[in-house]
């Protein structure tokens, strides 16, 4: 039996907009990003989180897996950064497809493309891939990173033909400027294997977390995203 180990976060039983159908949810602990905007705050120490053996979280998730194939759902794993722990989720996505069940990672793509990333994504049937901004000095504003591993990510996705769900978090002042707009969707028009496009409002619910943990809260003076702000970006995506 393996020794690897999971470090996990939380999860979400019946999620239901993290990819096709319900959902059962696992929320990875640990994230290299800094994103300002991040609603999970807690999930950023890597040393955190609960500890699980592949085998323990199949044994959770076969509970609920009449419950989410009947809805043609699966399991996504979100975090954090679920990437950062590559090993661990090629050892439960191998005993996923064992069991038929539909896989889905979202991730912000800022990895090395290494041998068992690679593996990994053989193994994973869909990428909710979250496109942090197009603009590369906004986003190491906003994210403390460059975005060109996550677009050299999103073009090897393209290569291999694997289905992805871009998702953008539309930052008022931040990530919706014209001109960034229109060079995201130029750049998602490179892409062969893009199924959808998800434009999220971004929000400040996930504030209390920075506070709870002594940390300030970057983007204290930028407003909630509104449905003004989401139909100005989906005019300029082309997303009707």
């Amino acid at each position: 039996m393996s020794d690897l180990i999971g470090k996990i976060h939380s999860f979400e039983t019946f999620g239901a907009v993290d990819g096709p159908g319900i959902r059962f949810i696992i929320f990875m602990q640990g994230c290299s990003l800094k994103c300002k905007y991040c609603h999970n705050r807690d999930t950023w120490d890597i040393h955190s989180g609960t500890p699980y053996t592949s085998n323990e979280l199949l044994e959770k998730i076969l509970r609920y897996k009449n419950y989410f194939l009947s809805s043609g759902g699966g399991v996504t794993i979100s975090g954090g950064e679920p990437l950062l722990q590559c090993k661990f989720l090629i050892e439960l996505f191998t005993l996923l497809k064992n069991e038929n069940i539909h896989t889905a990672i979202d991730t912000s793509g800022n990895v090395d493309l290494t041998d068992d990333m690679k593996k990994l994504i053989d193994l994973t049937d869909l990428f909710l891939l979250d496109i942090k901004c197009i603009n590369d000095e906004i986003c190491k504003e906003l994210t403390g990173v460059s975005n060109k591993k996550e677009l050299a990510f999103a073009k090897y996705l393209s290569n291999i033909k694997k289905p992805i769900w871009i998702r953008q978090v539309i930052v008022p002042t931040i990530t919706d400027r014209t001109e960034d707009l229109e060079s995201l969707k130029e750049f998602i028009g490179t892409l062969k294997s893009v199924e959808k496009i998800e434009l999220l409002p971004y929000h400040d619910m996930g504030k209390t977390k920075w506070i709870n943990i002594g940390c300030e809260y970057e983007l204290e003076n930028i407003r909630n995203a509104n449905s003004n702000d989401i139909e100005y970006a989906k005019n300029i995506l082309g997303i009707y």
